[in-house]
């Protein structure tokens, strides 16, 4: 669906925070990321990017890593991401990994250098929240970071 379909299709969820994504087709392969930040409903910034050789854990992650990395450090936002893994490596199990050595008890951490570098930027911006919320649940700027992070196939890289 395209950014311009998105908009004339949706109006539900929230109207302010930063909205990411990330994936490819297929699994590994090529793939895409976005995130956007919207204040009362307005686009205050968006991004967009590909990889011609990935997965959709990389996209996710990179998608969290450029939004981190766009906000100010004093930001008091949201950042929404419907990868529960992503949400749960920074939220839940990120500090214990680092305590051992960046060492999980189950074996090697998938993606170490982009999970570090986003739980680096998570720490350093202590006020920005991760939240999770379910894919394609209708919400308008959910469905637009998806829409961004399938720019790609639409020639709008």
């Amino acid at each position: 669906m395209t950014l311009q379909e998105v908009l004339q299709s949706y109006s539900a969820g929230p109207t302010t925070g930063v909205f990411t994504d990330g994936g490819c087709q297929p699994n590994p392969g090529p793939g895409g990321w976005g995130y956007v930040h919207v204040v009362n409903g307005e686009i205050i910034n968006q991004e967009h990017g590909y990889s011609p050789e990935t997965t959709n854990n990389r996209m996710e992650l990179t998608a969290l890593i450029r939004a981190f990395t766009y906000l100010p450090s004093d930001a008091d936002i949201e950042i929404h991401s419907d990868s529960q893994l992503c949400v749960k490596t920074v939220n839940e199990w990120a500090a214990s990994w680092e305590k051992r050595g960046w060492k999980r008890s189950t074996g090697p951490i998938a993606n170490l250098e982009l999970v570090q570098e986003l739980y680096a930027l998570h720490k350093a911006k202590p006020r920005i929240r991760l939240c999770w919320i379910k894919a394609h649940n209708g919400w308008l700027w959910n469905e637009y970071a998806d829409s961004l992070s399938t720019a790609w196939t639409r020639q709008q890289v």
